[in-house]
């Protein structure tokens, strides 16, 4: 049985990516970076396996539809 994707928070975002937390967002904004999806009423995170591909290779990374992003 394939492992559960695991959703990440900010801090370890930010820690993976070495990115500053206004880049990220604006990334996002420019569809070049993963979007975050609502975990609860204040709460968001992000697709672990989306990061790793983002990591894996930032340059060509583009945002892709998926109905469960914001």
């Amino acid at each position: 049985m394939p492992e559960p994707d695991r959703i990440i928070r900010l801090k370890t975002v930010l820690f993976r990516t070495g990115l500053s937390r206004s880049t990220i967002y604006r990334k996002i904004a420019e569809g070049t970076f993963p979007r975050q999806i609502q975990i609860s009423i204040h709460g968001a995170g992000w697709h672990e396996s989306d990061i790793n591909r983002w990591i894996t290779n930032p340059l060509s990374w583009r945002t892709q539809d998926h109905g469960d992003k914001l």
